[in-house]
């Protein structure tokens, strides 16, 4: 498990993760029941869900409608604000440089992550577009929250289209 963040992780603060991340799994099997990549994104808000999301590039003909977009517009929505700065993201896969950009227009306080994206990651593996340092915005990150299921998932589906 991978903390990115200054702040200490509680033991309820990682239990919490764990829960949150379960259904951002849910979110992902979802997409991959669409045939789609099986990311998923959730947006935690005063400790409920307020946005959920699943990969719908294919399903909406949207190159942007990445779990996370998907996510932080339903939540938007739910909350009448553009602006989503008590709220926490979490999404089974690290993030890209568009949805990581998302996050921080959005103001979102915290993202959490499962696995690195070695290809496309543009928090810590690519690019470094969250907390970086030219930016205004600065949020909590921790990575590798159940980040064995979520890598297992994208990479099963991969192996099967091979």
């Amino acid at each position: 498990m991978q903390l990115l963040s200054a702040d200490k992780s509680t033991a309820e603060e990682s239990s919490s993760d764990e829960l949150w991340m379960e259904e951002a799994l849910r979110c992902a099997q979802r997409a991959l029941e669409a045939g789609e990549v099986p990311v998923g994104a959730v947006v935690v808000c005063n400790g409920r869900v307020v946005g959920r999301g699943w990969n719908r590039n294919l399903t909406d003909f949207d190159p942007s409608a990445h779990a996370e977009i998907v996510a932080l517009r339903e939540a938007g929505q739910n909350l009448g604000n553009h602006r989503l700065g008590g709220c926490e993201l979490f999404a089974t896969i690290e993030p890209c440089a568009m949805c990581a950009g998302a996050a921080i227009h959005a103001r979102v306080r915290r993202l959490v992550y499962g696995a690195d994206d070695p290809k496309a990651g543009a928090v810590h593996s690519v690019l470094q577009v969250v907390n970086h340092p030219s930016l205004n915005h600065q949020m909590e990150i921790r990575g590798g929250v159940l980040a064995g299921r979520a890598a297992e998932m994208v990479q099963e589906f991969f192996r099967k289209r091979r």
